[in-house]
């Protein structure tokens, strides 16, 4: 079992969080964080660079000089490769890199990357996190009485309207609900902020896939 800490908004710890890594699959499999993590990269591509080939450059068909007698080496083109101004070899052409990965392993990734996070005292639990109006000087003495001052990845069970305003100005921070988190996500973000009610969230949800494992 992994005990995280729970604060209040004036950064003192209140509770204790108890998380069974069983959960999020014991272990950290790193292997498989980092292919999908090159998964995720590769589909933010845009794959528009390009370059153009001997046939596409502009430059004339004609012989620069006659093939002996002259003492230079040969040569049939000025758009040669070895030309300046000529023709790229096995350059880069506009692709798509993007592909998709089982979410099974998807899902794995994340739990392994939420692991890692609890594991490496990365995470602080809020009890709970709500704000009357938009106000991002709240927000960020919020995060300053927690001790957070590296990105952070804020968790929240459902998306807050008044939450995400007074975030969204803040440099270092971003905001997500849990059921949108990612691997690549959790792993940008130096530490990770989850309210209590986010947490039991995630938790509650990977009981219910154990079980129904154990069901079949």
């Amino acid at each position: 079992m992994i005990e995280l800490p729970v604060y209040n908004k004036e950064g003192q710890e209140i509770d204790k969080f108890q998380v069974d890594e069983g959960l999020f699959g014991g272990k950290v499999r790193n292997t498989l964080l980092r292919d999908v993590v090159i998964m995720y990269e590769n589909n933010q591509r845009q794959g528009t660079a390009s370059t153009k080939t001997r046939n596409q450059v502009a430059g004339s068909n004609r012989k620069p000089w006659k093939q002996k007698h002259t003492g230079r080496a040969r040569a049939g083109t000025i758009r040669s490769p070895i030309w300046r101004h000529g023709g790229i070899v096995f350059g880069p052409h506009p692709r798509d890199y993007s592909y998709t990965m089982p979410n099974k392993m998807k899902r794995g990734a994340l739990d392994s990357a939420l692991l890692s996070k609890f594991q490496d005292k990365e995470t602080f639990i809020i009890d709970s996190l709500t704000l009357d109006k938009p106000k991002t000087k709240e927000m960020a003495i919020v995060l300053k009485n927690i001790g957070i001052k590296e990105t952070c990845l804020i968790g929240v069970k459902e998306s807050n309207r008044t939450l995400h305003l007074s975030i969204r100005n803040l440099p270092k921070a971003s905001m997500q609900p849990v059921k949108d988190f990612n691997a690549y996500d959790v792993l940008k973000y130096q530490r990770l902020l989850l309210t209590k009610e986010a947490l039991q969230s995630l938790v509650q949800e990977r009981q219910k896939i154990q079980e129904s494992k154990t069901n079949v």
